[in-house]
């Protein structure tokens, strides 16, 4: 193994300071893209997709609860499997505490192409407490790009969808896949990736900031029991 070089306090101290010049920019570069990714339009989404969860028969709507903002994980899990995807498991499990998501007018739920029943007992073993959608009915997955056809087979890859709704009107903002994935399932960055982002004053475009009765910042911040929801 290939260790690093061993120096003084004082050279790495210094290594370290020009290190931390470079990912201040590359924060303040991240901060740019997301507020691009803010600006990107949005597609209607006119389809009536049908889903099934722990209450029975749900449309994309219904997955909102009633939220502005929906984030979906295109869970890998195909009809014929008997478990869920390894590497999708090990990102649900990394996923805090949604009430921090919740409070900022975001719900999120993982889909995958797996009938219920399949679902449930895997859920169950890993003992995951998220909402978990089964899409099989519909035809989510491969409008959403998730379930692709390759030399007349399909075949599942891992995905993240972000949904906006305007009353009963549902829109498509964003979505990425497979290394889009990296460095996400904390509160933030998963945020980042909505329209209407971490709901700060700071951000770009303006407009977008929240008016859910709680400062910015770190004051809007609460212990996940003390949120009202």
């Amino acid at each position: 193994m290939s260790l690093p070089e061993i120096v003084t306090r004082a050279d790495w101290r210094a290594a370290r300071e020009a290190l931390l010049a470079k990912e201040k920019a590359a924060t303040r570069a991240r901060d740019a893209l997301n507020a691009e990714r803010r600006g990107l339009p949005m597609v209607e989404v006119d389809k009536e997709y049908v889903f099934e969860g722990g209450d029975g028969k749900a449309t994309l709507l219904d997955l909102f609860e009633g939220r502005e903002q929906l984030v979906v994980y295109h869970f890998m899990f195909a009809p014929e499997w008997d478990a869920g995807c390894r590497s999708c498991s090990a990102f649900l499990d990394q996923i805090g505490h949604l009430a921090h998501l919740r409070a900022r007018g975001t719900s999120f739920a993982a889909v995958s192409r797996a009938p219920y029943p399949r679902i449930l007992p895997f859920k169950a073993r890993m003992g995951w407490t998220l909402p978990w959608y089964s899409s099989y009915v519909s035809d989510f997955n491969t409008d959403f790009e998730v379930t692709l056809e390759h030399e007349g087979e399909l075949v599942e890859r891992p995905g993240l969808s972000c949904f906006l709704r305007d009353g009963d009107r549902v829109f498509h903002t964003y979505s990425t896949y497979e290394r889009g994935l990296d460095g996400l399932g904390s509160t933030t960055s998963l945020l980042d990736l909505t329209a209407l982002g971490r709901r700060e004053a700071w951000e770009k475009p303006e407009g977008r900031a929240s008016a859910l009765g709680a400062p910015a910042g770190s004051g809007r911040v609460r212990y996940h029991d003390e949120y009202e929801d």
